[in-house]
């Protein structure tokens, strides 16, 4: 399973380059694998990524916007989500990742899983 975060190296959103930013961070400070796939210098990555967005995750006018999350092939969500699982301690849920042994988001998933 890799971890596929879609970002556009030369956006013009400040907010954009922010949520990429915080996404990226996050996943290099807690050690989670990801391949990092621009849709501004690469084609293929973009074509990719708006084929890839489900219809109910797409805005309602225009393309889906940078940062997308997936797994493999597998969707995510956008920033919002990500930031959601993050601030309710559940990135490796949503992620579809196991937590490492002691970590505190891997304690809170245990309490809360079926």
């Amino acid at each position: 399973m890799v971890i596929k975060v879609y970002i556009a190296s030369s956006s013009g959103s400040t907010a954009i380059k922010k949520q990429q930013q915080d996404v990226l961070g996050f996943l290099e400070a807690n050690k989670i694998e990801f391949e990092e796939k621009d849709i501004a210098a690469n084609e293929e990555n973009r074509k990719w990524m708006r084929e890839n967005v489900p219809e109910d995750s797409r805005p309602a006018s225009g393309n889906p916007l940078p940062p997308r999350l997936f797994n493999d092939s597998r969707y995510l969500g956008d920033y919002n989500a990500f930031f959601e699982a993050r601030e309710n301690n559940a990135v490796y849920a949503f992620l579809g990742l196991t937590a490492p042994p002691g970590s505190k988001v891997g304690e809170h998933l245990l309490a809360v899983s079926p």
